[in-house]
């Protein structure tokens, strides 16, 4: 009787083994490691697409919002960079001040009325307006790059989301396939076919995937807690499952983002604008050598007949070695630094291109070794391991081995999936396209 209960335990749980890779190829049409998960802990009850995250920041970041805040200003001040000078009004008494009146007769007693304007030599405040337009520009581009670094945060955030709970399905899925696995070690030990240690080994490979699940659920909570944070939801808001990630086709070469980018990336377009700014900056400091005026008009209420006043003066640049100089100089410095600057930040962005798109290719290398391969390789060993178990041929730790192997490497997949999908995530705010699905 214990024999027949024996026998009917180990083939149930090759049928547990067996049924859920053959439910996982049912599932994707496909293999494909996660879903292997679906028949242990059944299909998420709702799912959070990354477009609809996306639409969320892009509507509610408070990083984007400012951005917006900050172009608005920019752009406010392109009038008030064109403008003249406020005028200068004034009134002058000049006559007795008990009584306050004007004396009879004195041509010097009157009532002043006047008003300045400052007038700049012909084309400064052309050129300061121009300043306020590339500086207003610079800001579109910077608001641009805001953008883009929130999206593509959010990007990496929720695929290291989709990491985590692709492994706590693995991982309760395999503590389901272990418990199995050790209720038949117990059985088996009960008849007197099986060894104590074999229970104990399977206990312990229970309690580290306990462990490991406890880890990624205070992972998944910091996950959920930063895009919650990135889409400006409440703190606390729940999040549903990810959807599950393809492999994408990553159709451009080395070469063609960095062009995309070269003529795309917000930041380099910001260098320029500020190359732009900083050349208008040299030449209002060479028209700052020539002089600006003053205009004035005055007119005299007096007892005798009235009189009126023209003034005109001009600010000559009579110390121009010692300021107008040094304030070209400077100008000359700041364009050329910033001239300096554009191309340090074209070089690093290639830098960041060859980076994240070998990261990229490696991990799409490696998704598909480990669908194709490795994975499909540890079922067929797990199987063999679990026929070999029934007839006495190998032992339990060749099982428990084999379990563990494919749970490995079920996680190694998902971490690769997610690496890739992170790398182009990272590659979007450079070139401008969409690249992840």
């Amino acid at each position: 009787m214990k024999t027949r209960r024996l026998i009917w335990m180990v083939w149930l749980g090759t049928s547990i083994v067996w049924s859920g890779f053959a439910s996982a190829e049912t599932l994707a049409g496909r293999t494909q490691p996660g879903d292997l998960h679906q028949t242990a802990t059944g299909a998420a009850s709702e799912t959070v697409a990354l477009e609809q995250l996306v639409r969320e920041a892009e509507a509610n970041n408070p990083a984007i919002a400012a951005s917006n805040y900050n172009v608005e200003a920019k752009r406010s001040l392109v009038k008030p960079a064109r403008t003249l000078p406020d005028p200068t009004i004034g009134f002058q008494h000049m006559g007795d001040i008990f009584p306050f009146g004007l004396q009879e007769g004195d041509p010097s007693s009157a009532r002043t009325y006047s008003i300045q304007q400052e007038v700049p030599f012909p084309g400064k405040l052309g050129l300061k307006g121009k300043m306020a337009e590339t500086e207003a520009a610079a800001e579109v581009s910077n608001r641009e790059k805001t953008r883009r670094d929130v999206i593509a945060d959010l990007k990496v955030t929720y695929f290291d989301y989709y990491l985590i709970c692709q492994s706590i399905e693995t991982v309760e899925r395999d503590k389901q396939l272990l418990q199995n696995f050790s209720d038949i070690a117990q059985e088996k030990y009960r008849v007197g076919q099986g060894i104590q240690q074999d229970v104990f080994k399977a206990q312990v490979e229970i309690s580290k995937l306990i462990e490991k699940r406890t880890v990624l659920e205070q992972k998944r909570s910091a996950a959920v807690s930063q895009i919650n944070n990135l889409t400006y939801r409440t703190p606390g808001t729940p999040m549903g499952q990810p959807v599950r990630l393809q492999v994408p086709n990553l159709g451009y070469s080395l070469e063609q983002l960095n062009d995309l980018a070269q003529g795309a990336f917000p930041e380099l377009q910001l260098k320029e604008r500020e190359i732009e700014r900083n050349r208008y900056a040299v030449d209002l400091a060479r028209r700052n050598y020539f002089p600006d005026f003053m205009l004035g008009f005055t007119y005299y209420d007096r007892t005798v007949p009235e009189m009126y006043g023209l003034m005109l003066n001009a600010k000559v640049p009579l110390y121009f070695w010692r300021r107008q100089d040094h304030e070209l100089a400077a100008a000359r410095s700041t364009l050329n630094s910033s001239r300096s600057m554009r191309d340090n930040t074209a070089a690093a962005v290639y830098a960041k291109l060859q980076e994240n798109y070998s990261l990229a290719r490696s991990a799409e290398k490696l998704v598909q070794l480990y669908d194709h391969d490795l994975i499909p390789q540890s079922r067929l060993a797990l199987q063999s391991a679990m026929a070999s178990y029934q007839v006495g041929r190998v032992d339990f730790l060749t099982v428990i081995n084999g379990l563990l192997t494919l749970l490995e490497n079920e996680l190694k997949y998902h971490e690769v999936l997610s690496e890739f999908h992170k790398a182009l995530a990272r590659l979007e705010p450079y070139a401008g396209i969409h690249l992840t699905p």
